[in-house]
């Protein structure tokens, strides 16, 4: 295989299918998108629970959110193409007063933005979602336009209209290196040959630290393992599909189905690529902490389970932008949050390549040289 694209996407999870549909659009050229699996959304984005939010503690995931959101929730109107979204809202749940100062305090941050962002008493927390216990909670906060949507549809949808706008997306293919000639990238190899281009986006989700190491460029990245649980029918099932979330354990669930998703980080959680459901961790941390947040759930049986990695960054907030490889650009790293910031990165992505800068949002205290100079922003609400 011999060939030349103005751009190769690297990766078909929901952002490099976003980038892929917004360099087209914003007309790059040719732009290739490569996926190793048989088809887009196998990945963390086929992984994880679908949710976005405007409640974060940090004023650029706010930012970030505020974006693309809309676009989320308006891609049915926007495309012609269904997508499964419901706006049922999150409820952070808060056992300590130092948590709720600091939660109260983020709240004031997103409505000086426009959000709707609410503290409640312990009894509003359980009229909005009956059944969780009350027990040991001092507060919480609530945000109506925060939701669900479906992640393979939002995946499919934008590799749909990312054809339509004349991009190619190629399944199968796997990318084995980044070609780097003075300074500049010239290509990517794969099994069947190399594909000439001036410009990469890596868009590879947790594998994509390796991917940049091989073009000379170090990711701060790790692949951290998070397992995912459905359950059946209960008595006691949530009506809505509100997302809870025990913010000192960082335990959520939500409705799906006739049962709940539900999932929550590690106390011991290690750097990993294993796909393996942790039975211990399940039986001796996850199910307690259910059980204990959401009663009801003691009636409930496992239908079903499944690991996914989460792309970690030290503060916990994306790499978007250029590498110190030119041409080589980066959209890494989002610590859980990508599916939700996947729409509107795929167009900052587009802004930068084909216009030279991002206009949407500001996103220049994301990039990789943050890292270097120390200058980190965390996000504290990490689900």
């Amino acid at each position: 295989m011999s060939e030349t694209a103005d751009v190769v996407v690297v990766g078909g999870g929901v952002v490099g299918c976003s980038a892929a549909y917004h360099l087209a659009e914003a007309g790059a050229g040719r732009v290739l998108l490569l996926e190793r699996a048989d088809r887009v959304g196998t990945g963390s984005t086929g992984a994880c629970a679908g949710g976005f939010r405007f409640q974060f503690s940090s004023r650029i995931n706010v930012e970030l959110s505020l974006a693309s959101v809309p676009m989320i929730v308006g891609f049915t109107e926007a495309h012609g193409l269904p997508l499964d979204v419901v706006q049922d809202g999150y409820l952070f749940l808060i056992r300590d007063e130092p948590a709720l100062q600091r939660f109260a305090a983020a709240a004031d941050m997103q409505r000086s933005l426009g959000v709707d962002a609410r503290v409640l008493e312990p009894a509003e927390a359980a009229e909005l979602a009956p059944g969780i216990s009350v027990e040991g909670l001092v507060g919480a906060t609530f945000c109506p336009q925060d939701g669900i949507a479906d992640p393979s549809g939002l995946t499919q949808g934008y590799a749909t209209v990312a054809r339509r706008a004349g991009a190619e997306l190629r399944l199968g293919v796997e990318v084995t290196g980044i070609s780097v000639e003075g300074g500049r990238v010239t290509g990517v190899r794969t099994p069947a040959g190399e594909i000439t281009c001036a410009a990469v986006v890596n868009a590879a989700g947790p594998w994509a630290g390796a991917l940049a190491r091989g073009a000379g460029v170090e990711l701060p990245l790790e692949a951290i393992p998070r397992t995912v649980l459905t359950t059946g029918p209960f008595p006691g099932v949530p009506e809505r599909r509100t997302l809870i979330i025990d913010a000192a354990t960082s335990f959520y669930l939500h409705r799906e189905g006739e049962g709940v998703l539900m999932g929550m980080g590690g106390r011991n959680e290690r750097p990993s690529f294993s796909l393996e459901v942790d039975d211990r961790f399940v039986a001796e941390e996850l199910l307690p902490v259910a059980v204990e947040v959401f009663p009801p759930l003691e009636a409930a049986g496992i239908a079903g389970s499944w690991a996914g990695l989460y792309e970690m960054t030290p503060d916990r907030h994306p790499i978007i932008g250029p590498s110190p490889v030119d041409g080589l650009w980066l959209a890494n790293g989002f610590s859980g949050h990508g599916f939700q910031h996947a729409p509107v990165v795929g167009k900052l992505l587009a802004e930068m390549i084909v216009d030279g800068a991002a206009r949407t949002v500001d996103v220049s205290s994301l990039g990789l040289d943050r890292f270097a100079r120390g200058d980190l922003v965390a996000e504290a609400h990490v689900v």
